[in-house]
């Protein structure tokens, strides 16, 4: 089965128009001691213009501005932890992300909306689902992820965390229905013996349910896959049988060939002479020996072959 197979039936379409862009800023360090100098003149400017006069006023006047500039100035500065950004919205639109860890300084009037980029991991809960054959089993899958466009995972949707949740177990449902559990020989890949193809087709389907939410998936693991309790018992009795059969097989292989080796030895070497009957009795008492679950019990023949 083909990726895009797979995945054309989920596909969303990502292209909004709206992708993440670098927020206009300025330092912070630099901003803040000037903003610090601002203070320090507006107050004194204050003190000066206590009293009758004029040019008190002014300068009163003058100070009160500082202050109030500076005030202003301070709701600007924003700091940036690593793993962290700042989604910048100004008057209702989005004015870029800010990435640059520091303190940085913007627009005092802008929304700075925190959103967190670091590798963030969800498991899912165990869900039962029918697989391909319609056989019951309960599976689970855990998905490693990041915000990788933090302009679509604010305005795109409502809770990316959420988001990536449903989109995550709703994947699973669907890759658990699309290959059997086992493999039955068909050249069909399945759940349980083919782990690497189904990470990737499940990777996949994840990554393209959650691309228009700005979300890159690192990777996803199945993390539990099973019958489900009401048919685990006959599927048991049906890998033990399928076992037996198998060692069943490989012992009747090793054994015929081990009588063939006895038969072209005793020939070689001329020991006895077998024909017929005497050596279809020998191959009859080998293969009994050798395929037998029981320890075989010696049997001292006094006559001959035929007594």
């Amino acid at each position: 089965m083909e990726d895009s197979a797979l995945i054309r039936e989920v596909h969303v379409d990502p292209h909004t128009g709206l992708h993440e862009r670098e927020a206009a800023t300025l330092p912070g360090i630099p901003v803040l001691a000037g903003l610090i100098v601002v203070l320090v003149v507006g107050v004194v400017l204050v003190g000066m213009g206590r009293g009758a006069g004029g040019a008190r006023i002014s300068l009163l006047v003058l100070g009160i501005i500082l202050l109030a500039v500076s005030l202003l100035g301070y709701l600007g500065l924003t700091s940036v932890v690593p793993g962290q950004a700042r989604v910048v919205q100004l008057f209702g639109g989005y004015r870029g992300t800010i990435r640059i860890p520091g303190l940085r300084w913007i627009n005092p009037l802008t929304v700075r909306r925190r959103v967190s980029t670091r590798i963030r991991n969800h498991e899912t809960e165990q869900a039962k689902v029918n697989d391909a054959d319609g056989n019951p089993i309960e599976i689970a899958a855990v998905v490693v992820w990041r915000v990788e466009d933090t302009a679509r995972s604010v305005y795109e949707v409502e809770d990316v965390v959420q988001f990536v949740a449903i989109q995550t177990e709703s994947a699973v449902r669907h890759v658990a229905s699309a290959f059997p559990y086992e493999g039955h020989g068909d050249g069909r890949p399945s759940l349980r013996e083919h782990p690497e193809e189904i990470t990737k087709q499940l990777t996949a389907e994840i990554a393209a349910r959650v691309e228009a939410a700005g979300v890159r998936v690192v990777e996803s693991r199945l993390t539990r896959l099973s019958f489900a309790p009401e048919i685990a018992q006959a599927m048991l009795r049906r890998q033990q049988a399928e076992a037996v059969v198998a060692a069943r097989q490989r012992i009747v292989d090793g054994a015929v060939g081990m009588v063939e080796m006895a038969l072209e030895r005793l020939d070689e070497k001329a020991l006895v002479d077998l024909e017929g009957e005497r050596r279809a009795a020998m191959v009859s008492n080998l293969l009994t020996v050798l395929c037998s679950d029981q320890p075989t019990q010696p049997i001292v023949n006094a006559g001959s072959l035929y007594t």
